[in-house]
């Protein structure tokens, strides 16, 4: 049994996951249209440059739920995930964790984007586990605030490496599935690095390195 890890955005999703929430937010009329396209698009142009400044994206996103029900967000989320993720789950994506589930590998997605985005995708892909920025709650109400590490660029190492101390899971013969660059650090840790549909930076990097490319979306 080997570790199967994949980023999701972009990856296992045809989309991004943190973006579709902001859309979300704007269709819904839950938030200010201008601002948030303004901010929602200069923050995604910063992650694709790969100079995002995690912690500020993050306490902006956090700042829409925070202080509410968990009752209301919960039903936020539930309309989001049926008409905003349902249909850019990829099917190929669906078939690439069936196959290494078949093998009886252990499913890990490792991203970015928070936990309170994430958590109900991951459990929608059936996945064995999620490492992703962790939303701070308190009393079971968001605080808009960051715990801990966020995993991102070099924070999916420090937390991925966490998680291992505290799993009985090694990095021996693991695999790791990216779209991004920003994803490098990990990429160059396992034994199976694999491009995923991959930005101009790392199509050049995994092709330099002989890495494997694949697309999800063909």
């Amino acid at each position: 049994m080997a570790l199967a890890i994949f980023d999701l955005d972009n990856t296992l999703l045809g989309g991004d996951s943190d973006h579709a929430w902001g859309e979300f937010l704007i269709a819904e009329g839950i938030v200010d249209a201008s601002l948030m396209k303004q901010k929602n698009d200069e923050f995604y142009a910063q992650y694709v440059d790969g100079n995002l400044d995690i912690f500020a994206y993050q306490q902006f996103v956090l700042s829409f739920i925070k202080d509410k029900p968990q009752e209301l967000v919960n039903s936020w989320h539930q309309k989001f995930m049926e008409t905003a993720i349902e249909k850019i789950v990829l099917p190929k994506g669906l078939n690439l964790l069936n196959k290494h589930r078949e093998q009886g590998d252990y499913l890990l997605i490792i991203t970015a984007t928070n936990d309170f985005v994430t958590g109900p995708i991951a459990s929608r892909l059936e996945v064995d586990d999620l490492i992703a920025t962790q939303a701070e709650k308190i009393n079971g109400v968001y605080t808009g605030e960051v715990i801990g590490v966020p995993s991102f660029q070099d924070g999916k190492v420090v937390r991925l490496e966490e998680w291992l101390g505290h799993n009985n899971q090694s990095m021996e013969g693991a695999w790791f599935y990216s779209d991004s660059h920003n994803d490098l650090p990990l990429l160059c840790e396992v034994e199976n690095p694999v491009a995923v549909d991959p930005d101009e930076k790392l199509r050049s990097y995994a092709e330099e390195k002989d890495w494997s490319i694949i697309s999800l979306r063909d």
